[in-house]
Parts: C-alpha cells; sequence; structure tokens
C-alpha cells in the first residue's frame, strides 16, 4: 500500500511474508522525495481484488487515532530501506523506515520470511 496516489506516492507501507505464507505489516516509510516517488511509481501495479490488506485501516503515526488515506498496491515491489531496533508491541518497527532504494530484479520470494510473525 501507499499513501498518495499510484502516480506520485508519499510513503510506502511495507509488508514481510511470514512462513506461513500470510503478508505481515512491518511499518511503513518516511515520506519520499519527489525523486524517489516518480522512480516508485513506475514500478507499482494497482492492487486486485482479494489484496491480503483489503478493508484494513492505518495510523496516521505511533500512538495516534488518525488514519491514513492509503491506496492498495500488489505487493510485488521490494525495496531497500533503512530501520532502527526499535519495535512496537505487534513486533512492527515503531520509527518510519528510511527509504534507500527500489530493488526490480528482486522478487518477494527473494526476501527472508518473518520466522515469528506479528501480533
Amino acid at each position: 500500500m501507499i499513501t498518495g496516489s499510484l502516480a506520485a506516492p508519499r510513503t510506502l507501507l511495507l509488508g514481510r511474508y511470514d512462513d506461513g505464507g500470510r503478508l505481515q505489516y512491518v511499518g511503513r516509510t518516511t515520506t519520499l522525495s519527489q525523486a524517489a516517488g516518480a522512480a516508485v511509481a513506475g514500478l507499482l501495479t494497482p492492487g486486485r481484488p482479494g489484496h491480503p490488506w483489503t478493508g484494513w485501516s492505518f495510523s496516521a503515526r505511533w500512538g495516534s487515532q488518525e488514519q491514513l488515506n492509503v491506496t492498495l498496491v500488489e505487493p510485488e515491489l521490494v525495496v531497500e530501506v533503512g530501520v532502527d531496533v526499535a519495535r512496537d508491541a505487534s513486533d512492527r518497527w515503531r520509527h518510519p523506515a528510511r527509504w534507500h532504494r527500489a530493488r526490480p530484479d528482486l522478487s518477494p520470494a527473494d526476501v527472508p520470511r518473518l520466522t515469528s510473525p506479528p501480533r
């Protein structure tokens, strides 16, 4: 999922597959620069019916009740991010991940599975 539009994504909501094959939400990126958003836009595919996160809601920031306005995209793009070690009670990254680059040379199958899915 993203915030913003398919043509101009602002943040990416990040997921990883667990050992059971379920896509688990792990965090989101900081706001993307215009250049990064433009680079990512061409790599996104609109979400299809049955997306694993259909109907989910996401808070605008840690500890907030405000909800993000998100757009579903297919969970096909692998990205490289930098994160710190702080995690919340659900084992998700507490602070936004720092965007490094898209990795269109990789598929989600190339990313190690979460061994203990977030609660």
